[in-house]
């Protein structure tokens, strides 16, 4: 209720320390503030208590009212209303480009490598407002399953929705894939454009030589960084499917061509990694966001409310009702 309360001159509530010597002075002299009469004796009088007597001290409570008010005022009390707006004065257009195959349902990641890399690159994406980032999928063939965009809600959904099914043709076309990606950025106008790809296998599909699509992203000045991904070794990984669908799962050596992944990486000014596991390829991920970083600059708009009018208002009132109090009800006490 208070988070955007505040006080502008705060060192005014200093003055509150003469509300106490305010009312130790009036204790002082509320008994030399009527007239005396000395007499002898004052049996003759019947004591009678006055209810305007009693409710003399209202005066000064308002006075003291008054002051508080004034006080108050003074600190200038407002609530502060705060909008941002975020420009980024160095854009960078980012694809990335995931290898769906079947091999990607290995378990060597957890649960598996398909769900590992959507984990990471899902953090990935939030961790860039001011980027657009688009979404490219291949297998034996590939397809833009997200055109670069800033609204990175639909890129989330997109990565949430990805897994392997048997519509594309099986196999592993880094070079197609890798053609896709360039295909979104060729045109962008961004002063940096990226493409993250990552596989787990090598290439032994599709109509485009990932040499090619090097030279393609090089024309275009399109930076790839490229991951392998898969443990070293053997890999619990689908070798079949059952009469009934169901993919069935084996001991297969892990084969990922990292010569041409470096080679690709090379010759665009990227770099190549290799994500043994979770722990590896969210730190893969954490380098490339800090190797390609976009710089923001946030605008803050302050709108305030002044609410000391108020208070001068009520104190002002309580002050001419003091007044009206003093020299009409109370008048004789004067």
């Amino acid at each position: 209720m208070f988070a955007n309360f505040n006080f502008e001159n705060p060192g005014f509530f200093w003055l509150f320390l003469l509300l106490p010597i305010a009312i130790a002075w009036y204790i002082w002299k509320r008994n030399r503030q009527t007239a005396e009469l000395k007499i002898s004796s004052t049996k003759g009088f019947r004591a009678k208590s006055s209810l305007l007597a009693r409710l003399r001290p209202v005066l000064f409570v308002l006075r003291l009212l008054v002051l508080a008010l004034i006080i108050t005022a003074l600190a200038r009390p407002r609530t502060v209303d705060v909008s941002t707006k975020t420009s980024s004065t160095k854009g960078i257009d980012i694809v990335m480009a995931i290898d769906v195959s079947a091999s990607m349902l290995a378990r060597d990641l957890e649960p598996n490598r398909l769900d590992a890399t959507k984990s990471v690159a899902e953090e990935f994406v939030k961790g860039r407002p001011g980027d657009r980032i688009g979404l490219v999928v291949y297998a034996g063939e590939s397809f833009t399953k997200t055109p670069i965009t800033s609204d990175k809600a639909i890129v989330l959904k997109a990565l949430e929705d990805i897994e392997y099914t048997n519509v594309l043709q099986s196999g592993t076309a880094i070079g197609s894939g890798l053609a896709t990606s360039v295909n979104r950025l060729k045109d962008s106008k961004a002063d940096s454009k990226v493409i993250i790809l990552l596989t787990d296998g090598v290439n032994n599909s599709g109509f485009i030589d990932p040499n090619t699509a090097s030279e393609l992203a090089v024309e275009f000045g399109i930076k790839v960084y490229t991951i392998g991904v898969g443990s070293n070794g053997m890999a619990l990984s689908p070798i079949g499917m059952t009469g009934n669908g169901r993919l069935q799962f084996g001991n297969v050596p892990v084969e990922i061509d990292e010569a041409l992944l470096k080679q690709i990486s090379d010759a665009t000014g990227g770099q190549y990694f290799r994500a043994t596991d979770n722990e590896k390829l969210e730190e893969i991920y954490s380098q490339i966001d800090q190797l390609e970083k976009t710089d923001i600059e946030e605008f803050r708009y302050y709108n305030y409310d002044e609410k000391f009018r108020p208070l001068v208002l009520l104190a002002g009132a309580l002050l001419l009702f003091e007044i009206l109090l003093r020299y009409t009800l109370f008048r004789s006490f004067i």
